[in-house]
C-alpha cells in the first residue's frame, strides 16, 4: 500500500492556509474597519497552527474541533460585518476581501480529515447559511462557497474510505495470521503423527510378521513380548513429550523386570526448549533405571510451575497385586522425584529427591 508522508500533507495544508492569510492581509484596505478582519486573521492563524501541529494525534481532540468551529463561525461575522456597507454583488463578492470563505473551507477540511466530520459539516453549513443571508443564493458560486463544500465532502469521503480500508487491512492481516498459525499447528500435528507412526511401525512390524508367519501360534515368551510392545505403543500415545530413546530403554527394562510403568503427558512441558527438554528426559530415564519400585508413574505438571515432571515409585509387599496393576494398602513409596524446568538444578534435585525417597 502506497502512503503519503504525514509531513508532506501537513506542509501542503500549511501553505494553503498561509495563502489565505496573505489574501486577508492584502485586502485589509477594503473593509470599513481593519480591526475585525485582523482579529479574524489572528484567530484563523491560531486555529490552523493548533490543527496542523505535527505531534498531535490523528483524531482531533473534541475541544480543538469546537474551537475550530467557533473560529469558522466568527470569520464570516467579523469580516462580513465590515463588508455590509458595500454591494455584495459588486467587487467584494468576487474579490480578495471574502478570503474567509476559502479559509473556512480549508479549516473544516482539516477538521474532517482528522475524523471530526460532524463538526466539519456544521461549520461549512454555517458558512452556506451566512452567505445566503448576507449576499443571496447566487453568491454561493461567485464567492467560492460551493468549492469549500466540495472540499469538505471529498475530505469526509476519503477519510471514511481510508478508515474502512484500514479496518479491512487489519482484518485481513489478522485472518492471515490465524490461517498461518492454523496451518503451522496442522503441520506440526501431522509431523508428530508421522513420527509416532514410524516409531510404532519399527516396534510392531517385526512382531506382526512373526505372528503372521506362525499363524498366531506364539510361545509364552512371545506373548509377553507382545504385551511389552503394546505398552510401548500406548506410551507413544499417552506419553508424547515424555519419551526419548533413553526413556524408552529405561521403561522397557523396568517392564522386563516386572514393573508396571505409566507415562502421562498432560501438556505441561510443550513450551520447554528441545535442549532443556532432552536434559529433563535424561534425568527421568536415570530415575526410572535406578529405582527398583514395582509401580512407576511419571507425569507432567500442567500448572506451569517450576516443576516439569513428577515421578512416583511404589513398592508393593505383594508381588501378585503389583502384577495386576493394583495398589495395595501396604504399598511403600520407593521413589518421589520432582524434576524442575531449570537444567542448572535438575541434577541436584534428582539426587536429593531420590535419596529422600529411599530414606
Amino acid at each position: 500500500m502506497i502512503t503519503v508522508p504525514r509531513g508532506l500533507v501537513l506542509g501542503l495544508a500549511a501553505l494553503l492556509s498561509g495563502y489565505h492569510v496573505m489574501l486577508g492581509v492584502y485586502s485589509l484596505g477594503v473593509p470599513a474597519h481593519p480591526g475585525p478582519p485582523l482579529v479574524a486573521l489572528t484567530l484563523y492563524s491560531l486555529a490552523t497552527v493548533m490543527s496542523l501541529w505535527p505531534t498531535s494525534p490523528m483524531r482531533m481532540p473534541l475541544w480543538l474541533s469546537f474551537f475550530s468551529l467557533a473560529v469558522c463561525v466568527a470569520l464570516p461575522l467579523l469580516v462580513g460585518s465590515q463588508l455590509n456597507g458595500a454591494d455584495p454583488s459588486g467587487g467584494y463578492a468576487s474579490g480578495y476581501a471574502t478570503w474567509y470563505v476559502a479559509a473556512v473551507g480549508t479549516l473544516m477540511t482539516i477538521v474532517a480529515t482528522r475524523k471530526r466530520q460532524v463538526v466539519a459539516w456544521i461549520g461549512i453549513g454555517f458558512l452556506v447559511v451566512h452567505t445566503v443571508v448576507w449576499a443571496g443564493p447566487a453568491a454561493l458560486v461567485g464567492m467560492g462557497v460551493i468549492g469549500s463544500v466540495v472540499w469538505v465532502t471529498i475530505a469526509v469521503t476519503l477519510s471514511r474510505g481510508l478508515a474502512r480500508a484500514g479496518r479491512d487491512a487489519r482484518q485481513f492481516a489478522r485472518a492471515e495470521r490465524e490461517a498461518t498459525e492454523w496451518q503451522a499447528a496442522q503441520e506440526a500435528r501431522l509431523y508428530e503423527r508421522q513420527v509416532r507412526l514410524e516409531h510404532t511401525n519399527r516396534l510392531a512390524v517385526p512382531m506382526l510378521r512373526r505372528i503372521v508367519a506362525r499363524r498366531g501360534i506364539l510361545t509364552e515368551e512371545e506373548r509377553q513380548e507382545c504385551r511389552y510392545l503394546e505398552a510401548a505403543i500406548r506410551d507413544e500415545i499417552r506419553g508424547r513429550q515424555l519419551l526419548n530413546d533413553p526413556v524408552r530403554d529405561a521403561v522397557m527394562a523396568a517392564r522386563r523386570r516386572g514393573a508396571l510403568v505409566t507415562l502421562l503427558d498432560e501438556g505441561g512441558i510443550d513450551d520447554i526448549e528441545a535442549s532443556e527438554l532432552n536434559c529433563i528426559l535424561n534425568e527421568l530415564a536415570a530415575a526410572i533405571a535406578q529405582t527398583s519400585a514395582d509401580t512407576i508413574i511419571a507425569r507432567t505438571v500442567a500448572d506451569g510451575g517450576a516443576t516439569a515432571i513428577t515421578v512416583v515409585g511404589l513398592r508393593s509387599s505383594d508381588p501378585s497385586v503389583s502384577a495386576l496393576g493394583l495398589d495395595s494398602p501396604d504399598d511403600e513409596v520407593d521413589l518421589w522425584l520432582e524434576i524442575p524446568r531449570l537444567r542448572a538444578t535438575a541434577s541436584h534435585a534428582l539426587g536429593a529427591g531420590t535419596s529422600a525417597a529411599r530414606a
